[in-house]
């Protein structure tokens, strides 16, 4: 997304000005320094420091466009590079795991699939709600 380029009222209002001003002189001075020639060099410096800020947004935008493209060229590529490893040496091999990969462990798989034997044991929650008189109502563990 592109951002928002940035235009100056004071500009405007200022370039309306002066123009209406070179209509009564285009020399005018009306003291203390202040001449129609400096109001215009003054609006002119605006006018450039705006138009160098609008463009310096827009090559702001392009370098953010291409480091994105950049990442996600460096993503798959760190993708690729993994599977390469996990192609090459196994995913159950001390190599994948120094790549970065999670090595498959045998050990954890069987132990998910094993149920509990009876004699394990496990801890039991009982909750029930007790009503203590005054309408509210607690829960109770055992």
């Amino acid at each position: 997304m592109a951002r928002k380029k940035r235009s100056s009222p004071v500009l405007q209002k200022a370039v309306l000005r002066a123009a209406s001003m070179n209509s009564i002189d285009p020399n005018l001075d009306v003291g203390n320094g202040l001449t129609l020639p400096a109001f215009s060099t003054l609006i002119e410096r605006m006018r450039s420091k705006e138009n160098a800020y609008n463009s310096a947004l827009s090559n702001l935008d392009k370098l953010y466009s291409e480091m994105l493209q950049t990442e996600s060229e460096l993503g798959d590529m760190a993708e690729h590079m993994l599977m390469g490893v996990a192609t090459r040496y196994g995913k159950r091999s001390v190599e994948y795991g120094m790549a970065g990969g999670v090595p498959k462990n045998p050990r954890r798989k069987g132990l998910r699939s094993e149920s509990p034997t009876p004699d394990s044991q496990q801890p039991s929650f009982v909750a029930s709600v007790n009503s203590n008189g005054n309408g509210k109502k607690s829960a109770v563990t055992s």
